[in-house]
């Protein structure tokens, strides 16, 4: 168990804080968006538009479900928790930390909604998505750390501040 997982809503900053996480730690990085992408050949968009948003939910519920790694951070879409034995095998990998984010800053941060490979039904907005979501992201949440109004830098040092006090906390 000594991964890091990274989840929370699309534009929380999942990738940027992993990367920058990882480089610190001296860990590997993992993008379940990006392998996702290799493995389809497709980008995140075109899946959902060529297959629907349940299909790719499951694909990308079975493509999480196989991650098998250590000392890495792994960053999984935002859809990640709305499949359960993703969630649950990405809990035994390791610690799973909530980047929480307002519905306001999340929205001030998503731009290209209709483009970036959201998993959203159709006719739901955003604050939808977050409604569903946020409760499921607390429930799988090891560690949660506010991301509201902080850079990318004192995020990833609250992350990395969170984790410290949580290990501290299992000895």
């Amino acid at each position: 168990m000594d991964n890091i997982i990274l989840i929370g809503m699309p534009g929380s900053g999942k990738s940027s804080v992993g990367v920058v996480l990882a480089k610190a730690l001296g860990y590997d990085f993992l993008d379940g968006d990006l392998r996702i992408q290799q493995q389809e050949g497709m980008l995140l968009q075109e899946i959902l538009d060529r297959r629907g948003v349940e299909p790719f939910l499951d694909l990308e519920g079975a493509v999480l479900s196989g991650i098998q790694c250590s000392r890495t951070v792994v960053a999984p879409g935002g859809s990640c928790v709305c499949r359960s034995a993703a969630m649950e095998h990405l809990a035994q990998l390791g610690r799973v930390v909530y980047l929480r984010l307002s519905l306001a800053e999340v929205e001030r941060r998503i731009h290209n909604l209709s483009s970036r490979g959201i998993a959203l039904q159709p006719g739901q907005t955003l604050a939808d998505v977050y409604a569903c979501r946020a409760p499921l992201y607390e429930r799988y949440a090891h560690i949660t750390v506010d991301g509201d109004g902080q850079s990318l830098l004192q995020t990833v040092e609250a992350v990395r501040a969170a984790l410290h006090v949580s290990s501290c906390a299992e000895l």
